[in-house]
């Protein structure tokens, strides 16, 4: 199939929260059309599941050191701890959205450790995916704006939500625990919610696809890299104190292993791909 998008060629985005009770699942909607400054960026883990209907050009996904695959009408990517490639072929034009971290099974039925620190294409693991890359093709035919492609993917996952999953509102909880305190022992978070340690820990890699402790680590370095202002000097040694990192060296031994880069690396990076009104956290420009 061809590129529906082809004649347009400046770069837009549309990025929109859900509405109602499908908050629960899903963190954020999206969607992007146009020709990317970067022919390469690396992407920082966020502790939950991104999935894509690409209605473009294929896009390589997969993990640095890994074995990088071209999606042509899709892409999941399960939750992980490292960074993932993203690199378009061509024009990018792609509409998809981020789950929270326990809403991957709810909304599409996988189970979050399946596929786990993998891409694979969206319609191998999720058929629905077909028919709605149908609808949205229509769509753009008709000259739909991105609001309005990521209003038929927010319609289509509201009506198959399954929410009835057993230890779902538990995971829920420990994820609220560890998002208000990072440092929080998983122990303390276990007897909270009335249960083992060990048995939080197979309730949530179950559910989250991860367990408590890496997501708490993801949640540090997402919120390091949200408050920090890449176009000023960065004083590490005290972002490290204030975040809870016993020293420097700790705290870029964990950068380097969430984005793929050491902090030095991802400040030029970011100071060479975006504008200071412009901020991406997470996200390493090259090329």
């Amino acid at each position: 199939m061809t590129d529906v998008g082809a004649q347009r060629a400046p770069f837009e985005s549309h990025y929109r929260p859900p509405a109602g009770e499908l908050g629960r699942f899903v963190e954020t909607f999206w969607a992007a059309h146009g020709q990317l400054k970067a022919t390469r960026e690396l992407i920082a883990p966020t502790g939950s599941t991104v999935a894509a209907i690409i209605l473009g050009p294929p896009i390589i996904q997969g993990h640095p050191g890994g074995q990088p695959s071209p999606m042509r009408r899709g892409f999941l990517i399960g939750p992980h701890e490292g960074p993932i490639i993203n690199q378009p072929t061509g024009q990018t034009f792609a509409v998809g959205f981020v789950t929270t971290p326990v809403g991957c099974e709810a909304l599409l039925g996988v189970r979050p450790a399946a596929v786990r620190a993998r891409a694979v294409e969206l319609d191998a693991v999720w058929p629905p995916a077909s028919a709605l890359r149908k609808v949205l093709v229509q769509a753009v035919a008709a000259g739909a704006p991105l609001s309005e492609l990521v209003d038929v993917v927010e319609a289509a996952l509201a009506k198959n939500v399954q929410c009835s999953i057993p230890g779902f509102e538990r995971c829920e909880a420990a994820i609220r625990l560890l998002q208000e305190d990072p440092m929080i022992p998983v122990p303390v978070v276990a007897s909270r919610l009335g249960l083992a340690h060990g048995s939080l820990d197979r309730e949530f890699a179950r559910i989250v696809g991860l367990s408590p402790r890496s997501m708490a680590r993801i949640i540090r370095l997402r919120r390091l890299l949200a408050d920090i202002d890449v176009h000023q000097r960065v004083r590490w040694a005290e972002v490290a104190t204030g975040l809870g990192w016993f020293d420097q060296a700790h705290l870029i031994r964990d950068f380097s292993r969430h984005t793929g880069v050491t902090p030095g690396e991802y400040l030029a990076a970011q100071r060479a791909g975006y504008p200071p009104d412009q901020a991406a956290p997470g996200f390493v420009p090259s090329g």
